[in-house]
């Protein structure tokens, strides 16, 4: 196929002159023409085409100076279709013909030597980039030349970023910022704002960076520059995510991605893999049927004697063969290697394409649910409150159904969000001492009701010999049991749902447990086995009509045994039950655990005449939680936005304040970091819908004593405001 290609091209070119054009003399003008015509259809193999017969036309007939001039505009060719390593070997046989013409400053060469300097910083090779940038600035003073000194500035400025000197970058770009606008200076002056940008940003001044991105993508509106405004979306996307303003930033990464894509589009349509590689060759072809041109017309002019030219055309052919062998060979090898390692960019394109589309879903996933428990904070609300107003009778079946489904509404959300964090890495493991039967007994008795339900027997059998005392992960270990003995209540009725736990080994400071949970239910059938731990997988249509569920369960079960260091076995018989089973390794702690007593029961008398500050700039919420503070005989006082809160903290004094972490302006955390300048004493509780970047240790760093996740549980609400009274 390749050398199909090849000959294709070939034959095109061959042709395509006596197509296009009839002049049939060859000259400057001629080939100039032709390489301007193809430039504005966008036709860049032609463009290269023309450009190389130009230049071999100048070197036929040694006319220098134009030679010179180009290998200077090929080199630009290659330069906008980022062929950096033809680039500079053009700029660099420009300099050098120049060079060799005249040694006096030339500008020509200022500007090659200039775009070198682009090539360099963009390969990384500071160095030589700083080499190239300040012989291009020494020739423009000499010859006293503007039309380069702001975009020498610009890049100084770069070059000295990249030495980590931000203060001698900062006044290049400073500079350049300051000049009053034009459109000559428009592309230099976004780049010169987006820099700064980026030096604000590397400092974590992210509002003042924000501020310079905004400028530059403004000023970028008057140039052509993708790449440039490409930049300028990415930087914007990064910033508004440091800055937990996820809708946003998800708005410009898209506008990054997609942007991203058809400037690719773009420089494939203008040049394209098979059409460079076959333009490559086909040079390669011409220069190998010139030069046998050349030793040929040598062989007939040398020709001295019959007998001696015989010997020398004999001894010559051998020596062409085997040499243009060797040169092939290596032009294979070459092409080859070659053709290797751009397949190995495309990968490595294609790898960092996936991560990025990876990053987007889990970001996409994370902003939808967390933006679907603000309404359903409404729902179960406006629910739990028309619940205790002595709802009439023919009410009670749809409001009770209205909070089912609302409860399992957030439930599905949660495990949505669950499985996202721990495909995106966000899932930590804690190290931390607890009791494991005492963890095993609050389970079972907070599912004895669910037993009852199914009027199933609930057994746990716990080794003795199980040390009192373990370092582990408990919430993570609570998740797996409540899920496993949830499915087993549920799908087994009038049976037996057995918890086991076994000692399997123990040393000096580890214990490994072996754990079972035995059900006498439904079973799952043996091919439905490998796939019930797959996403919304629960056996049967029929399955998920009758019991309900997610189907999400499971899902998280396996990936939190795995993370913990084990793998989740499962045996099952139709009809006769199922039995999942692991294995999990626990450090020993000598200590015995400090049980931490949690405020369960509260005394209403509590929240009598507290006054309560709440900052939250939903409508519905405001309503609901005012509702149900002042049903408990709280004062509330009411914000939308945590300007005013810090104001009005400064001059009154409340009970507490419950923050919501995501407002208008500032948000939630900056503005309680603002408020612990002066006050340290007033609880300040966080009311959030926890996303994928947020977690309760990272809220309590900005200073906020607890933390509420909606939508809430009516009596954990009040319970986490009672606790907070009490410890005040």
């Amino acid at each position: 196929m390749k050398y199909f290609l090849l000959l294709f091209f070939l034959f095109q070119t061959l042709l395509y002159p006596q197509k296009r054009v009839k002049i049939e003399n060859d000259s400057i003008a001629y080939y100039t023409k032709l390489v301007i015509a193809n430039e504005k259809q966008n036709d860049y193999k032609y463009v290269l085409y023309y450009s190389q017969k130009l230049i071999n036309y100048c070197k036929k007939n040694k006319k220098i100076e134009a030679e010179a001039i180009q290998n200077f505009n090929l080199g630009k060719i290659y330069f906008d279709l980022k062929l950096h390593n033809d680039a500079i070997e053009a700029f660099r046989k420009s300099i050098l013909i120049f060079n060799s013409i005249s040694t006096n400053p030339n500008k020509k060469v200022a500007a090659a030597y200039y775009y070198l300097g682009l090539i360099y910083i963009e390969k990384k090779n500071f160095t030589l980039a700083e080499t190239s940038i300040f012989k291009s600035e020494e020739i423009n003073k000499k010859l006293d030349l503007k039309e380069y000194t702001d975009r020498i500035i610009l890049q100084k400025g770069i070059l000295s970023m990249h030495k980590d000197n931000d203060s001698l970058a900062s006044s290049y770009f400073g500079s350049i910022a300051a000049k009053p606008e034009n459109n000559v200076l428009a592309n230099t002056k976004a780049e010169a704002l987006y820099q700064i940008g980026a030096i604000e940003e590397k400092n974590k001044r992210h509002n003042l960076a924000l501020i310079y991105f905004n400028k530059a993508l403004e000023l970028n509106k008057k140039t052509n520059d993708l790449n440039q405004q490409s930049n300028i979306l990415l930087a914007l996307s990064t910033t508004h995510d440091k800055l937990l303003d996820k809708t946003v930033a998800y708005t410009y990464l898209k506008k990054y991605l997609n942007l991203k894509e058809s400037i690719t589009l773009a420089n494939e349509e203008k040049l394209g893999i098979n059409d460079y590689e076959a333009f490559k060759e086909s040079q390669q072809i011409q220069d190998e049927l010139q030069k046998e041109k050349e030793n040929k017309e040598k062989d007939e002019s040398d020709k001295v004697s019959k007998l001696i030219s015989i010997l020398a055309v004999a001894i010559i052919s051998i020596l062409s063969l085997l040499s243009l062998s060797l040169y092939k060979n290596n032009i294979i090898r070459n092409n080859t290697y070659s053709l290797l390692k751009e397949k190995n960019n495309e990968l490595i394109i294609a790898k960092n394409k996936a991560e990025e589309a990876s990053k987007a879903r889990a970001e996409f996933l994370s902003t939808v649910s967390h933006e679907l428990r603000t309404p359903l904070n409404a729902i179960n609300g406006i629910t739990h409150l028309l619940l205790e107003e002595n709802p009439k009778k023919t009410q009670m079946h749809y409001l009770t159904s209205l909070q089912f489904s609302g409860n399992y509404l957030t439930n599905f959300i949660n495990d949505i969000l669950e499985i996202n964090k721990i495909e995106s890495n966000k899932i930590e493991i804690e190290y931390i001492s607890f009791n494991l039967k005492q963890l095993l007994a609050d389970i079972q008795n907070s599912l004895k009701e669910i037993a009852t339900v199914n009027n199933n027997k609930f057994i746990l059998k716990i080794d003795s010999a199980i040390p009192e005392n373990l370092i582990g992960d408990p919430t993570k270990l609570s998740q797996i049991f409540m899920n496993l003995i949830n499915n087993a209540l549920k799908f087994t009725n009038n049976g037996t749902v057995s918890v086991v736990g076994r000692l399997r080994n123990q040393t000096t400071d580890t214990a490994t447990i072996y754990f079972q949970i035995i059900d006498t239910g439904i079973g799952i059938p043996e091919d439905k086995l490998k796939t019930v731990f797959e996403s919304f997988s629960q056996g049967s249509i029929e399955i998920n009509r009758k019991f309900g569920g997610t189907g999400l369960g499971l899902t998280i079960v396996k990936k939190l045994v795995r993370i913990l260091g084990g793998r989740i076995r499962l045996k099952s018989t139709v009809g006769e039950g199922s039995t999942f089973s692991f294995e999990l390794n626990f450090k020993i702690n000598p200590k015995p655990v400090q049980i931490k007593s949690v405020i369960k029961n509260y005394n209403p008398e509590i929240f009598k005449n507290k006054k309560i500050l709440l900052v939250e700039d939903n409508k519905i919420n405001q309503m609901i939680t005012q509702k149900m503070l002042t049903r408990k005989d709280m004062e509330c006082t009411i914000l939308d936005n945590g300007e005013e809160a810090i104001q009005i903290l400064k001059k009154h004094t409340y009970d507490l304040v419950l923050m919501d972490v995501h407002l208008l302006g500032i948000n939630g955390t900056i503005a309680t970091q603002q408020i612990r300048e002066f006050d340290n004493k007033t609880p300040i509780i966080a009311l959030t819908a926890i996303s994928l970047n947020e977690n309760r240790e990272m809220l309590i760093s900005f200073g906020m004593t607890d933390v509420i996740t909606k939508p809430f549980i009516p009596e954990d609400f009040y319970t986490t405001i009672a606790k907070n009274f009490s410890n005040c």
